[in-house]
């Protein structure tokens, strides 16, 4: 392509642009790098802060016209055209208008090459939302326009921050009181964010309820939380001025550019939407900062979550079931064992229960592996009594499985299905985690108790509603919490507490077991309390079930203790 047939082409194009530019909302325009010329629809020069339609020295003009803080981000871009292999050009950025107000613009174009050299572009500029007379300086709809910052500010954030706010409840507010509501909270968190932005603060209205506020020019994180004060002090005042007829409430997360190694836009996404989710995750209605170890905590709980799908898919590789071993207190013989499940993998060697348990509950992977070691322990029991013949075994129950699984019919199952009487199984529920169970758990133990299964109330001393359960569900044994043991045997208020509490249950007929004993001096103390049985380091730590068999069922059946 010569350059006298770019010229022509270029000219062929100015008149084009001259003759649709009245019938056009939108601004045509085409660059001949060759040249440095430059030619606009007309239309734009009545609009915007441009000398003419047509002038040389392209990049020079465009500082006249072009909102100042964006020009050095325009300038590398044309550069990055010119002497790279792109063939199209799309960002948004503000011009100047006749005022001199900034205009949110989005300009985009193809990039004509000759043998890969940039010789001339073409395209249109569109004003954000085609509203010219409503315009907002302040706020650009939808991601997109947040995807074109991130490509073009890159470079210049080394400070700054991301605030992704998002509202709390507006869905129970389109239910209750209709989608136009919402749309006016909608409309007014829009307002207050915008109203409080500093220079330098850019809004995006990114989702349904979501917003991102980008700042490059802060040093420090107090300016970020100072607007999510000042925008939740608003929604305060909104709610108060129209007599609390909705509430809800803002949060937000904000992370410091300088915690940022990747600034691409799915890596911010992702981590403001860590930031913002774990706002909500601790109680709504406030700010998060971004913390580095909270995210590889997040992150690796989500590899975790992941390790024990496919354990649990690959026929539970990696679980194994462990026994600690209940005495009688009087004869300190063994009478049963807890199961206990452990988890191991290659990735994360071994996991702690009080990491692994709680991922299966929230994410109902404690109902198969739940069903899992509970056959465990029924097969075990069913050796064990091959020894020890009236020997018990207890099995915890998580409450997401009273609540969402069908758990009494796989106890009966399992003491079926390993031939072992329903009085050898003991069935543990922890106290604490029972309050939004009711109706399941009694229908459940009603089932169990007419099978002879015992049940056990563990964690005694943990919650808020003991007695209220001992009234309900009539347990046959209460577990008292380990923790409850360590400061009884520490404080004499706890220990006489204690007492009380083993009185009572014995004059309810109820069994007691006394987890956390460590050490002899702990046994004697323990003891003059009475408890039924004992459980604790002292007897015996938690071990796989060869381990268990040798030490304590092979040798109990020996003569030993």
């Amino acid at each position: 392509m010569e350059s006298n047939n770019i010229t022509l082409q270029v000219q062929q194009l100015c008149e084009m642009i001259h003759l649709l530019s009245s019938s056009m909302d939108d601004y045509l325009y085409v660059y001949d790098f060759q040249n440095d010329f430059y030619y606009i629809s007309p239309s734009a020069v009545s609009r915007f802060r441009l000398p003419n339609n047509s002038f040389y020295d392209v990049m020079h003009v465009h500082e006249q016209f072009v909102y100042p803080e964006d020009y050095s981000l325009l300038k590398r871009e044309i550069h990055e055209l010119r002497t790279g292999n792109r063939y199209t050009h799309n960002m948004m950025y503000r011009w100047l208008n006749r005022d001199r107000t900034p205009v949110w613009i989005n300009c985009r174009s193809n990039i004509i090459r000759e043998n890969g050299q940039a010789v001339y572009m073409t395209g249109c500029i569109s004003e954000i939302n085609s509203q010219r007379k409503t315009e907002n300086s302040k706020i650009i709809p939808g991601t997109s326009g947040f995807h074109s910052y991130l490509r073009n500010i890159t470079p210049f954030l080394s400070r700054g921050a991301f605030l992704r706010f998002g509202i709390d409840g507006l869905k129970s507010i389109n239910a209750h009181h209709g989608i136009e509501y919402g749309n006016l909270i909608l409309q007014k968190t829009t307002e207050y964010i915008s109203a409080n932005l500093l220079p330098g603060q850019q809004l995006y209205h990114i989702l349904g309820d979501e917003y991102m506020v980008t700042d490059h020019q802060s040093e420090s994180a107090q300016t970020s939380i100072q607007l999510y004060r000042q925008v939740s002090h608003n929604i305060e005042e909104f709610i108060i001025a129209n007599n609390y007829e909705a509430m809800f409430t803002i949060s937000c997360g904000i992370i410091l550019c300088k915690d940022i190694d990747d600034f691409s836009y799915s890596d911010v996404m992702k981590l403001t939407e860590f930031s913002l989710n774990e706002a909500k995750r601790r109680g709504k209605n406030q700010y998060y900062l971004f913390e580095k170890e909270d995210y590889e905590k997040f992150l690796r709980k989500n590899a975790l979550t992941q390790q024990l799908r496919q354990s649990i898919s690959n026929h539970f590789e990696g679980f194994e079931a462990y026994f600690q071993p209940l005495v009688h207190s009087n004869t300190q013989k063994i009478y049963g064992a807890e199961t206990l499940m452990r988890f191991y993998s290659d990735s994360f060697g071994t996991v702690s229960p009080t990491e692994f348990i709680p991922i299966l509950e929230e994410t109902g992977l404690i109902i198969p592996a739940g069903r899992w070691i509970l056959n465990q322990a029924a097969a075990a029991c069913k050796k064990f009594q091959q020894y020890i013949p009236d020997f018990k075994i207890s099995v915890n129950l998580s409450h997401v499985q009273v609540l969402k699984s069908r758990i009494g019919n796989d106890v009966i199952n399992a003491v079926k299905e390993y031939d072992i009487t329903p009085e050898s199984i003991i069935i543990e529920l922890t106290e604490s985690g029972l309050l939004e169970t009711d109706s399941h758990l009694n229908q459940m133990w009603s089932q169990l108790k007419k099978e002879g299964i015992s049940l056990a109330l563990d964690d005694f001393g943990t919650g808020y509603s003991n007695f209220a359960y001992l009234a309900s569900l009539h347990p046959d044994t209460i577990k008292i919490d380990r923790g409850f043991t360590f400061r009884a045997l520490h404080n004499e208020y706890e220990y006489q507490l204690l007492s009380l509490f083993s009185s009572m249950a014995h004059e309810l007929k109820l069994s007691v077991c006394i987890e956390g004993v460590e050490t002899s001096e702990e046994l004697l103390s323990v003891c003059e309390l009475s408890p039924d049985y004992i459980q604790g380091y002292f007897f015996g730590q938690p071990c796989g079930f060869d381990t268990f068999m040798d030490t304590y069922i092979k040798n109990h059946s020996a003569g030993g203790a």
